[in-house]
């Protein structure tokens, strides 16, 4: 975040930012190759789930006794749970998550930088470009962030208008181009066909709703913390939910579902190139670029200081993150930004983009939960909402995983299988090592 304090518009652009800044661009094919011209229903589900959850940190936000300007899931759950193995349980896969979210925007910058310029292969070499593109500007940022260069708080509005700016005008004239072509589709007849697709493809678009929870982290930095995050809650995720529905609906109105799925990681530009030519298709490979460079700076630099609060609670080891260290954790960075280029450049999008929306289904669902036993939380049907909502998504998304791609499935479990093993190990060391030293004793 930026040096002064963050009042309500700053908290709303970040947050818009945070949500807006790559999954627009990064998720909507992927979406709309499950649910075709239902996509849009997809995002307006998961826009409700998502309102719900936003409802749950903030009430548990506003009961919550840390003065240490700390906030989100893993402290609502140590806090009100007093669990705190399974407070470090959700601090893992969060990170985890963040570091597929990552991937998917740095994947995004590179398909779109690629097609801007006409890169697809370095020259000489004959490498593909993509995988290259994504790597480099991951680094780059690793390395601004390590030097402490960050956004101000006047690009980050600047780059939020553009990008608003480009979905109305994509939205607007869409419509109209579709209206006068007569193509509008709501997709009715696919969804009385296929009832549960929408249902399915909401549970891939959870990770476009990534981003605005990262203003819980860093409290110290927002004047009035609970008033503002409150307000920008309220603001981003219903405007961002508009969003998604209208470019969803604008797409596959304009685009057909097999050539969404051929390109998934160009929808938007290909639909834009359909009633604007080659402007539109680069307006939106600009918007795009810029999108995805801020979301992954700013994603960037508040995974890092998420992990730094991790081993503030003693949650992850002090060689991850050294609480003590000032400003950004160098040894977070690092990992955080080894592992993004990792998984951006030997991953596909969509196996990036399913994995990093079922670790954020857990997490959700596991706030709403926490809000749900809280007698003190108002109007916890809201909660119930978010829930039931996490709670139908996951076994619908895991079956669609299992059955339609099993790669996929087979990563997650394995990642899940091997953080489950790394996290026990690590939280039961104190218990391991006794047993060893009794062995020793024995021997």
């Amino acid at each position: 975040m930026t040096e002064s304090k963050l009042g309500v518009r700053e908290a709303v652009s970040f947050a818009l930012g945070g949500i807006i800044g790559g999954g627009i661009f990064a998720v909507l094919g992927v979406v709309a190759a499950v649910a075709g011209t239902t996509a849009w229903i997809a995002y307006l589900l998961a826009g409700i789930v998502v309102m719900a959850t936003g409802y749950s940190y903030v009430e548990l936000n506003a009961l919550s006794s840390r003065t240490d300007g700390s906030g989100g899931a893993v402290t609502f759950i140590d806090e009100f749970l007093d669990r705190p193995k399974i407070a470090g349980m959700v601090g893992w896969t969060l990170l985890v998550g963040y570091v597929g979210t990552l991937a998917m925007y740095a994947y995004a910058f590179g398909t779109y930088f690629g097609a801007i310029f006409g890169v697809s292969e370095l020259p000489v070499v004959g490498l593909p470009a993509r995988p290259v593109i994504s790597a480099l500007v991951v680094v780059g940022f690793i390395a601004l962030n390590l030097v402490g260069v960050r956004e101000s708080g006047l690009v980050e509005d600047a780059l939020v208008g553009l990008k608003l700016l480009v979905i109305v005008l994509f939205s607007a004239i869409g419509i109209w181009y579709g209206h006068s072509h007569d193509t509008l589709s709501f997709g009715i007849a696919q969804s009385l066909a296929h009832p549960v697709g929408p249902f399915i493809a909401a549970g891939v678009a959870f990770v476009s709703f990534e981003g605005w929870q990262l203003l819980f982290y860093d409290q110290e930095s927002i004047t009035n913390p609970e008033r503002t995050l409150r307000k920008a809650v309220s603001v981003s995720i219903p405007v961002s939910t508009l969003a998604y529905v209208l470019v969803a609906f604008v797409t596959l109105s304009l685009v057909s579902q097999q050539e969404v799925a051929a390109h998934p990681d160009l929808a938007l530009a290909i639909a834009a190139d359909q009633f604007a030519g080659t402007v539109g298709y680069v307006a939106i490979g600009v918007a795009a670029v810029a999108s995805t460079a801020s979301a992954i700076n700013a994603t960037l630099f508040s995974a890092a200081l998420f992990a730094k609060g991790l081993r503030s609670d003693a949650l992850i080891p002090d060689q991850i993150a050294s609480a003590r260290e000032r400003g950004v954790p160098t040894n977070a960075l690092l990992l955080i930004g080894g592992f993004t280029v990792v998984f951006t450049v030997y991953g596909d999008l969509e196996a990036i983009t399913e994995f990093a929306s079922m670790s954020f289904i857990v997490v959700f669902g596991t706030v709403n939960a926490v809000a749900l036993v809280q007698d003190s939380v108002p109007n916890r049907w809201i909660s119930l909402v978010g829930f039931v909502g996490t709670l139908l998504f996951l076994p619908l998304f895991a079956w669609h995983l299992y059955t339609v791609e099993f790669h996929v499935f087979v990563l997650v479990v394995v990642i899940a299988a091997a953080l489950l093993l790394v996290e026990g190990v690590y939280f039961e060391r104190t218990e391991i090592e006794s047993g060893f030293r009794s062995v020793e004793k024995r021997l």
